[in-house]
Order: structure tokens, then C-alpha cells, then sequence
């Protein structure tokens, strides 16, 4: 039995009140004309420190007893996560280590250091972020914030679609990013808990598409460094305490490219107004690009989370070209 609950998320937003925000659910018709469905889109790039993970940070390092507290945290990251735990931390009033690759999106590691987090540089070609935090738990006797793999930030990730459910109850299905798998577990959990009938869909690149393997082969499996655009979803391997979870409610795992993904960025951006990271916009993207479905829904609509908004502008930029 999962060590993830759906009590275990309905206590997690209560307890994230004071960081995370109740982010909002914007709808398209140029969007739902274009896909042949009503799609709705629960902003998490408008969330406290632009992405979804300030909810699985501040769960659990509001958790963490005081006396720990005075010990710091250490957690690694390529980038949103990292900016979760720095602010998280901030506030908690806690010292903050941040293992984070060396080629991370420049302006993720700024903002995680503007937060008072102290960060430790890497190359994620030739060493390991893992053994790296190791030594540095060892030496310090922090407490590790990892980035998926942890009851605590599974179920903080999960309150995203608690509260799209609060807010739309009827939803026909769900689709979200799969990295670790953390943000896709939670909101599993709870979904399944509060309209068991709701059709799950993950996304992933497909450079980066081991939850994809996993997922067929019906046990874990690892790729080679990913390489994708979607630098927040280039994890090797789904999380051992998610990819259960994931096995076990989610119908299905689909794959985008880079080019469909830069075209969904461009299409949440000029016509919603809104900026997505291309991590974020992997679920719109299958949607415009025929990955799911016509039936995967009526007429209560599909619900997408957009996980976050942290795009660098010289990236940004190039999209235009």
C-alpha cells in the first residue's frame, strides 16, 4: 500500500497556506476550437516562485521539527525545485544548499540564490547531484528536500488538482508533466480519491522518456542522459515511491517532441497570454498535437496543469526565430 494518501494531500493544503498560492484556471476558445474540446488550465506558472514545486518544498520543510530546522536543508535540482526550497526555506527561517547542474537555466540558479540559498555547482555529465548532497548532509546533518521521491512532496504536489477539482468537480480527465513523477503521483492520489472516474493522462519529452518505457514495460527504467528542452523534466528514471502510484492510476503516458513543445509555449503565450516553460507545456502540447484522444472527454472538460513559467528570455527569444 502507498505511503501516499489523499488525507495525506488534503492536510498538505492546509499546511502550505502561508506560501503557496490557490493559482487560477484560465480557459481558451482558440484553444478548445483547435483540440475539439473544452480544456482547462490550472496556471501553476503563476504559482508562488513561478512553478508547481513550492507546494511539495513548503510541505515539507514546514514539517521539519525546529530543532532540525537550525541544521539547514539541502536538496538538488535543475531548477524550479531549487527555487521552491530557497524560498520555502527563507521563510521557515532555515540555511539553504542547493546542488544544481552547472548548464541549469541561468536565471534559476540566480532567483534560487536571490532566495538565500548557497549553491553548489555540478556537471550532471560526469558527477552525481546524489552523492554530492550526501557529503553535504553528512558533514552539515541537514535535512534532504528531495525533488519527487518523498511522501511529503508528493502529497504537497497533489493539492494542484485538489483544488482544480474543488473548483471544477465534473472534469472528464486530467493530464499533467511526468519528470520524477511527484507532481503526476500526487495529483493521482487525490483525483482517483475525489472522482474516481477522472481519465489520467502523464506527458513526457520524448528525449526524456523513461516514465514512457517504465510505463510499457511495467517496471522501471532508465535512459541515458535526456536531452530536451524541457529541462525540468529530464530525469533518467521515474521516482521508485511514484512510478507505483503512476502504474496504478494513470491510463496512459504520452510523448511530445521539442517542436511540438516550443509550438505550445508559442500558442499559450500569443493566445492566452500567459508564459509556460516548455516543461510546463507538455500537456497542452499533446493535447494540440493529437496524442489523446477525441473521447478522452465530454462534456466536463479536460484539465491541464501548466507546472510553471520560468523561462529564461534569451530562450524565449529564440522562439520568435
Amino acid at each position: 500500500m502507498s505511503s501516499i494518501t489523499a488525507e495525506g494531500v488534503r492536510a498538505a493544503a492546509i499546511r502550505i497556506r502561508p506560501l503557496a498560492k490557490r493559482t487560477p484556471v484560465l480557459t481558451s476558445s482558440d484553444f478548445d476550437a483547435a483540440v475539439g474540446a473544452r480544456v482547462f488550465f490550472k496556471c501553476e506558472n503563476l504559482q508562488t516562485g513561478g512553478a508547481f514545486k513550492i507546494r511539495g518544498a513548503s510541505n515539507l520543510i514546514l514539517s521539519i521539527p525546529h530543532a532540525d530546522l537550525a541544521r539547514g536543508v539541502v536538496a538538488f535540482s535543475s531548477g524550479n525545485h531549487a527555487i521552491a526550497v530557497a524560498i520555502a526555506a527563507q521563510y521557515a527561517g532555515a540555511a539553504a544548499t542547493i546542488v544544481m547542474p552547472a548548464d541549469a537555466p541561468r536565471w534559476k540558479l540566480e532567483t534560487a540564490r536571490a532566495h538565500g540559498a548557497r549553491i553548489v555547482t555540478y556537471d550532471r555529465l560526469n558527477e552525481s547531484r546524489e552523492d554530492i548532497a550526501a557529503h553535504l548532509l553528512e558533514d552539515s546533518g541537514a535535512t534532504l528536500v528531495p525533488p519527487f521521491d518523498h511522501p511529503l512532496i508528493v502529497e504537497g504536489q497533489g493539492t494542484a488538482a485538489l483544488e482544480l477539482l474543488e473548483d471544477l468537480p465534473e472534469l472528464d480527465a486530467l493530464i499533467a508533466p511526468v519528470g520524477g513523477g511527484g507532481l503526476l503521483g500526487g495529483c493521482a492520489t487525490i483525483v482517483k480519491d475525489m472522482r474516481p472516474s477522472v481519465r489520467i493522462f502523464g506527458v513526457e519529452p520524448a528525449g526524456a522518456n523513461d516514465t514512457f518505457l517504465s510505463f510499457q514495460a511495467g517496471e522501471r527504467r532508465s535512459v541515458p542522459m535526456p536531452q530536451t528542452i524541457a529541462d525540468g523534466l529530464r530525469s533518467p528514471q521515474p521516482g521508485a515511491l511514484t512510478f507505483p502510484i503512476i502504474r496504478q492510476f494513470v491510463e496512459q503516458v504520452l510523448v511530445v517532441t521539442d517542436d511540438e513543445i516550443r509550438e505550445a509555449v508559442k500558442f499559450l503565450l500569443t493566445r492566452l497570454k500567459i508564459l509556460v516553460e516548455p516543461s510546463g507545456a507538455v500537456g497542452a502540447a499533446a493535447l494540440l498535437f493529437g496524442r489523446v484522444g477525441r473521447g478522452a472527454a465530454g462534456a466536463g472538460g479536460i484539465g491541464v496543469i501548466l507546472s510553471g513559467g520560468n523561462m529564461d528570455l534569451d530562450q524565449l527569444a529564440a522562439y520568435g526565430s
